[in-house]
């Protein structure tokens, strides 16, 4: 199938974008890498009535790292993270967790920013960004604000985005020494959406017990998942083996997946425990190593 007859604007301006965005309102999409829309509208799921196209916007594209967090543009390619020796350095765990969306294919076109905005709860970056404490900037014709990554998802394929307003900036903080991070998932086949998946941030002190701790699930309800339960169990105590086995119980407990023909509810329950002892180890022996 083609999809339904729109109006397409390629601003060459991020003040024309605004605008543009502005006066359309509930009518327009913003088409990035398009690797989720243009199969959505060519199969008529989604029908806008304006399409406006940012990759003009190169002052969008960008890695950088300043006073402590690192910048990442909207319009970055996952094929930049993936390669990116900035990111490999400061914060592996994204470049980690990107070599699993799609395929070569997709990531050398697909953005950030769009794997942020269209918020698939079986998404990587977006379990990632909400288990490093990530903030998005974002703007409109009147006014900026940034939200936490906690406050930004808020259900499937949903966010806090108002109208008008386009993603412009994923604000990471780098982690302290003695961190390590992990991410794991599980598919049918490589590129395939997980059927479920853990992502782990600890970062351990001194005596060797835990200071802090994230642990968060993907495709494990109708948004990243964060486990806070687990977080509490796990921090101020020592990461043996029992405290992680607890750690993904309570993981397990909190995850709400729904089944269908690639697995039972109960399949996935158990898959997503396994996930979260993994990646939890993992976490553990890199934190330890650093």
């Amino acid at each position: 199938m083609k999809p339904a007859a729109f109006d397409y604007y390629a601003p060459s301006t991020f003040d024309e974008a605004l605008a543009l965005l502005d006066s359309q309102r509930d009518k327009a999409v913003i088409l990035a890498g398009g690797q989720s829309l243009v199969p959505l509208m060519n199969f008529r799921l989604a029908r806008p009535a304006t399409v406006i196209d940012i990759n003009r916007l190169s002052e969008l594209s960008y890695i950088r790292i300043e006073g402590g967090v690192m910048r990442i543009g909207a319009l970055t390619r996952h094929a930049d993270l993936e390669e990116s020796d900035l990111v490999s350095g400061a914060l592996p765990l994204l470049r980690e967790a990107v070599k699993f969306v799609g395929h070569a294919q997709i990531r050398n076109r697909g953005t950030v920013g769009g794997s942020v905005s269209h918020a698939d709860p079986a998404a990587e970056l977006p379990t990632v960004f909400v288990a490093l404490g990530a903030r998005f900037h974002v703007a409109s014709s009147t006014q900026r604000r940034a939200i936490a990554a906690d406050e930004f998802f808020v259900d499937a394929f949903m966010t806090a985005l108002r109208p008008g307003e386009l993603l412009v900036e994923i604000e990471i903080p780098l982690l302290p020494s003695g961190s390590g991070t992990s991410f794991v998932e599980f598919a049918r086949r490589h590129g395939d959406f997980a059927i479920g998946g853990a992502c782990a941030a600890l970062s351990l002190g001194n005596d060797d017990s835990c200071t802090r701790a994230r642990l968060v699930l993907l495709a494990a309800g109708p948004r990243p998942t964060r486990v806070q339960t687990a977080e509490s169990a796990l921090t101020g105590s020592r990461l043996n083996d029992d405290v992680l086995d607890v750690s993904a119980k309570l993981a397990a407990e909190a995850a709400q997946p729904t089944g269908d023909i690639h697995g039972s509810r109960a399949y996935r329950l158990h898959l997503l425990r396994v996930m979260a002892r993994r990646a939890l180890e993992t976490a553990r022996d890199r934190a330890r190593a650093a």
